[in-house]
């Protein structure tokens, strides 16, 4: 009610909910017509001769910057350089038989440095999480496969720091530079990772450079966006005491800026890291070895103990390397006193190179610190894959998950899919552009109708249809259960924090990992498409539920409870209003989580955008997977521009700040 009254004040004439009302009864009347069949067939679906062959256009401009103005062969020779890396690293850490011949290095030697490091930043608790996640690896038999994806993950994540503080720093430096980073970043972290991979293998090759480069890629928006960040809160008396100190340009930047900016570029390399091992996870699909492509080939085959047990250890390996690179975050740099021997400065530094050099020379004698062999593991896959399989062939768990995707497809899913296919593509664009106007106001509408027209002129309008219902049918779901989720934990401050590690651990997680229980319990199905994106979009919508109505001030809460209202009064007049701009940031996240997974979810076989993307990776029609990202990126920003706006204007109105 508050949005109405201050909207009818701001704006006399036409309101922004009254001129959303009348797009939406435009809309109905356009789909009215079309249901007794007046409605122009041209008005229904544009004809393919007034489709521009986009695809078509982007080809020959992909061809000339590739062929004509010879950056094939320039990402070629740059692929050299990164081979020779990607060598080094395969010879280390599962020992390719590549220049130096060293490797490959024991696991018990990397475990031992893993603990050392985790004793290092966060102390015992976290060298038992960092050197027994290694030690799980290795005695669950997947010790290989997980250094291929490791060996890619020390090339992708650094450079992408690298790539990211540089550009972070061009940004904050120069404002034409920010100005013109940011559209690309906006539209970079909306994209489908589909569209990363196939640019990836045409210009690097198949493999691991075609992997690594994707993952860079993919990783650097966020290091970017936090070094800006960061080096724009730098307080101006730090930089005023820097200058008095005679500092030179690169002296304030390398002793004053970058030091005072520490905690946000450790963020972001948080960040890198995370997004990095999502990816190199996800590169399976273009032939990249590793977790990934185990995890794929053993859910294809529907071996769900393998799949259950490779799931595990990928989500051990995210749990530990975000607890320790966030441990590295809020770590202080440690001083010493004048004349402190250097061997006491660095004792842990030591204690790594000594437990490292041990282990490897243990492993020259005792072949089981170097390598376990398959007979030696304690791989219980096969067993589990039997108890599962055993547990689903339950009549009743077969009668209760039977009923579910019944329900689901038959009464749910399958008309809610109809009905939105039905609709005209002008009355479909019409109801986007009103509720961004409802929620956003003009220039929301505007764009909102500019990007789904031109979704529409892309060619695949049905198939973007398809994709958004999938996104909109997961995050309803996704609220009805984890909105009660979050209000109920918010009650209580011992199971909020509960809830909360839960969410935070979940969010680690890569994408990949969702789909296994979906699997597991509806088959390669649209409703396993719906619970994996489910689960995937109800982790921020109960996070920041919880979030949100803990920041309520305590004297709204007072005053209500003074004022006789009752819990429920209570909750719906005082503490909801208030936590909605919050809220609003989880249904945000949970629409771009949707997005993301409902392109992974291709693999089941689903017949949206993703399953055409994956299609793309078979062959070199880069026009068309162009296209194809761009039609999800562009729905993907609408809800994104129009619920940040929401968001903001609330927060501004209830004196919260942005």
């Amino acid at each position: 009610m508050a949005v109405l009254t201050t909207n009818a004040a701001a704006d006399p004439g036409l309101t922004r909910p009254r001129a959303a009302l009348i797009m939406v009864a435009l809309a109905v009347v356009l789909t009215a017509l079309h249901y007794v069949g007046v409605l122009p067939d041209v008005l229904y679906r544009l004809p393919e001769t007034m489709i521009p062959p986009f695809a078509k256009w982007l080809d020959v401009a992909f061809n000339f910057v590739k062929d004509d103005l010879g950056l094939l062969a320039l990402t070629r020779f740059l692929t050299q350089g990164l081979e020779w890396l990607l060598d080094i690293t395969a010879n280390l850490f599962f020992g390719q038989r590549r220049w130096p011949y060293l490797g490959p290095i024991p696991w018990t030697a990397i475990a031992a440095v893993a603990a050392v490091v985790g004793y290092y930043l966060g102390g015992w608790r976290m060298a038992l999480l960092g050197g027994g996640v290694f030690v799980w690896t290795a005695l669950i038999g997947q010790w290989k496969i997980a250094m291929q994806t490791a060996s890619v993950l020390v090339v992708a994540a650094p450079l992408a720091f690298v790539i990211g503080l540089g550009l972070g720093i061009a940004a904050w430096k120069y404002a034409w530079v920010s100005r013109a980073i940011k559209p690309v970043l906006s539209v970079l972290q909306t994209l489908p990772f589909f569209t990363y991979l196939l640019p990836a293998v045409i210009f690097f090759k198949v493999g691991p450079t075609a992997g690594a480069v994707a993952t860079t890629i993919y990783a650097i928006p966020p290091m970017i966006l936090m070094t800006t960040l960061g080096l724009q809160k730098v307080p101006h008396e730090v930089v005023e005491a820097g200058h008095m100190s005679g500092c030179s340009r690169w002296q304030l930047l390398r002793h004053v800026y970058l030091p005072s900016a520490r905690r946000e570029i450790l963020v972001g390399v948080n960040q890198v890291i995370m997004l990095s091992l999502a990816m190199v996870v996800l590169t399976a699909f273009i032939g990249m070895p590793g977790l990934g492509a185990k995890l794929l080939a053993m859910m294809g085959s529907f071996k769900l103990g393998r799949s259950f047990e490779i799931g595990v250890t990928i989500v051990l390996i995210a749990v530990m390397l975000d607890r320790m690179s966030k441990a590295w975050v809020i770590k202080q740099p440690e001083h010493f006193v004048r004349g402190t021997p250097w061997w006491k400065r660095h004792i842990l530094l030591l204690t790594g190179i000594g437990v490292f050099v041990f282990f490897c020379v243990v492993g020259q004698f005792v072949e089981v610190a170097t390598d376990i062999g398959r007979k030696q593991n304690f791989s219980q896959g096969r067993e589990i894959d039997d108890l599962m399989k055993g547990f689903l062939g339950l009549d009743w768990v077969n009668a209760i998950t039977g009923s579910i995707r019944y329900f689901l497809n038959v009464k749910v899913l399958i008309p809610f899919r109809n009905f939105m296919l039905s609709i005209p593509t002008p009355a479909f664009i019409l109801l986007i552009a009103a509720f961004a106007m409802w929620l956003g106001g003009r220039k929301q509408a505007l764009l909102a109708a500019l990007f789904f027209s031109l979704v529409a002129l892309s060619g695949w309008w049905d198939r973007s249809v398809i994709t958004l219902y999938s996104v909109i049918s997961a995050v309803t779901l996704a609220m009805i259960f984890g909105l009660p989720l979050g209000i109920l934990a918010s009650r209580s401050e011992k199971w909020s924090r509960r809830v909360l590690l839960a969410c935070d651990t979940a969010q680690t997680f890569p994408s990949f990992i969702y789909l296994i229980p979906a699997i597991m319990l509806f088959g390669i199905t649209d409703v396993a498409v719906i619970f994996s994106i489910l689960i995937f979009a109800m982790v921020p919508l109960t996070r920041y539920t919880i979030e949100g109505l803990r920041t309520v001030p305590e004297e709204m809460t007072e005053a209500a409870d003074m004022a006789g209202a009752t819990r429920m009064q209570k909750l719906w007049k005082v503490q909801l209003p208030l936590a909605l701009p919050t809220m609003a940031v989880g249904f945000n996240q949970a629409i771009m989580f949707a997005f993301f997974m409902v392109i992974i979810a291709a693999f089941i076989g689903t017949q949206d955008l993703g399953q055409e993307l994956q299609r793309t990776l078979a062959g070199t029609d880069m026009g068309k997977n162009f296209v194809l990202g761009i039609c999800v990126s562009l729905m993907a920003l609408t809800f994104d521009l129009t619920i940040l706006k929401w968001a903001n204007d609330q927060k501004r109105m209830l004196g919260l700040g942005e």
